[in-house]
């Protein structure tokens, strides 16, 4: 048994002193992620009305941010909790839909939880998607909101479906 036990831990050093280099991230959209576009689609319907903005497409993530004002409060003057909601569907849908070849399919949303942790009244507080999954028939993404401090306040988990159809939008 003490044989077994050492040969195990030497093939784990080994491992573990000789591991290749990370590669390189290969980065997660089908094309170039569209900021400005998706920024102006946005204007004119509630991620505008919000004040939600895309600020930065990485290789697996996409960073966004909503100011925590008279729009985004609830009546006791934090952050209202279905308003963190908004802002990671909103997230989890721009990416979902940047992920699939859009002449082939689209995403829509199918079920999104939330936790809420620290409470904000005021400034802008930052959501950044990234995938779980990433499947031929569904994706999961998480989404972490944070505020000004890089403080979590919330945490979600959007399910989105892959519809086999051309994306019309």
């Amino acid at each position: 048994m003490r044989s077994c036990m050492r040969a195990r831990s030497s093939r784990i050093i080994h491992r573990i002193k000789y591991r290749m280099p990370h590669k390189k991230l290969k980065a997660i959209w089908h094309s170039s992620f569209p900021i400005e576009y998706v920024n102006q689609r946005g204007e004119e319907c509630c991620n505008g009305l919000l004040g939600i903005e895309i600020l930065e497409a990485g290789p697996d993530y996409l960073k966004g941010r909503m100011p925590v004002d008279r729009r985004t409060q609830q009546p006791a003057g934090a952050l209202h909790g279905g308003v963190s909601v908004v802002l990671a569907e909103t997230l989890a849908s721009w990416a979902a839909a940047y992920v699939v070849d859009p002449g082939k399919y689209h995403c829509v949303g199918q079920e999104i939880n939330a936790n809420h942790i620290r409470a904000v009244s005021e400034g802008w507080v930052f959501g950044v998607a990234k995938p779980l999954h990433i499947g031929s028939r569904s994706q999961v993404w998480d989404v972490r909101i944070t505020d000004e401090s890089d403080r979590l306040v919330c945490i979600s988990r959007v399910t989105m479906a892959v519809l086999a159809t051309p994306n019309k939008y």
